[in-house]
């Protein structure tokens, strides 16, 4: 897998991944919306530490120069 992710693109998403943890596990967001939000927040952890979002890859887009 080429990277295909900035730095900033990669901080952004793992301030979102923190920032859904928190609403989830702080109880300020429950039930299905509330798992949905972990489970994104995983998703956007994982592509952020591995620099590759597989969206990003049918699109040709990339935010990595």
């Amino acid at each position: 897998m080429k990277r295909n992710m900035s730095n900033t693109d990669r901080i952004v998403r793992v301030v979102l991944a923190v920032l859904f943890a928190y609403l989830y596990f702080g109880g300020i967001v429950t039930g299905t919306l509330g798992i949905v939000l972990v489970v994104l927040g995983a998703v956007f952890l994982l592509t952020a530490v591995i620099a590759f979002c597989p969206l990003y890859a049918p699109f040709k887009f990339s935010t990595y120069k």
